[in-house]
């Protein structure tokens, strides 16, 4: 099939998929206005009961770990800050968008998600460290979503897909994302770009989780934020949190530590967080489900 004819086919599946709930598209456009505060975006979210609640859950997760209990939106915004709540809503939303049942014996959505979430959970903490501080709000949302592209294959090209993992398990040295790129034309990177490009997601989301697996970096995507993606997902899957379709984990490229300028200390102590951080991501994946 030709790339041209693939893609459109793609795209025609990803329009069977449910519409985001239609309080979402109101918070796409919040994360680009400074004037947003945590009264409007709480409102926002309280126009979806059921959004809302799966927020107040996470927030009461053992993922945050608050000794008292937080009721509603609006006190959830003020102690998680309103850009992370913007970021779960919008993950929580998509997740919610999404058929749950699996089609491919060899992957697991549930492990996908916990995979996910130790993903972003890494993104989250190197943000902390990064030069953009004040404008990342984005990073908690790209490792969440940086795997969405294996949803919809699962779900819309379940055979080929089912081929690239019996070929990921058959093949030494082969990765996930190099099978899917031989077996059906795109990896899921470009797969989840489409999707979160269709549902108007920003940019600089879609555009890291189209890049995350190419060697040649496109320009106008941050090399930095690439490595930061690389870097969480061969930690989350080197600590065996969750499971993503590779049955053996990654190395960490060297240029990437090279690009953060991070040593071999910090990777250690990135590593002991996530390590730390495990029981809060199944409590967070639990308040989810």
């Amino acid at each position: 099939m030709e790339k041209d004819e693939l893609r459109s086919k793609i795209y025609s599946k990803i329009d069977e998929l449910p519409t985001l709930p239609v309080v979402l598209p109101k918070l796409l456009s919040l994360m680009e206005d400074n004037r947003s505060n945590a009264t409007v975006i709480a409102d926002v979210i309280s126009r979806d009961p059921a959004l809302a609640s799966k927020i107040l859950k996470v927030a009461n997760s053992a993922y945050y770990g608050f000794q008292q209990e937080i009721s509603d939106p609006e006190r959830a915004v003020c102690l998680l800050g309103f850009n992370m709540v913007k970021s779960l809503a919008l993950s929580i939303g998509v997740i919610r968008s999404l058929p749950s049942d699996k089609k491919s014996p060899n992957f697991s959505r549930e492990g996908l998600w916990i995979h996910s979430l130790a993903v972003a959970t890494v993104m989250e903490k190197l943000s902390e460290r990064s030069c953009k501080k004040n404008g990342s709000d984005y990073f908690f949302i790209v490792g969440l979503l940086h795997d969405i592209g294996k949803v919809v294959l699962d779900q819309f090209f379940t055979g080929l897909f089912r081929q690239a993992l019996e070929e990921v398990n058959s093949m030494d040295n082969t990765r996930l994302h190099e099978a899917e790129r031989k077996v059906i034309g795109f990896d899921h990177g470009e797969v989840g770009a489409m999707l979160l490009t269709r549902w108007k997601f920003p940019d600089v989301i879609s555009s890291l989780i189209y890049a995350h697996h190419l060697t040649e970096i496109p320009e106008g995507i941050s090399a930095s934020d690439i490595a930061m993606l690389r870097i969480a997902d061969a930690l989350s899957q080197e600590l065996g949190l969750g499971e993503e379709g590779n049955p053996v984990p990654p190395e960490i490229r060297h240029e990437d530590i090279r690009t953060l300028k991070m040593g071999e200390a910090e990777l250690e102590d990135l590593k002991a967080y996530l390590h730390d951080a495990r029981d809060g991501i199944y409590g967070f994946f639990n308040a989810v489900n």
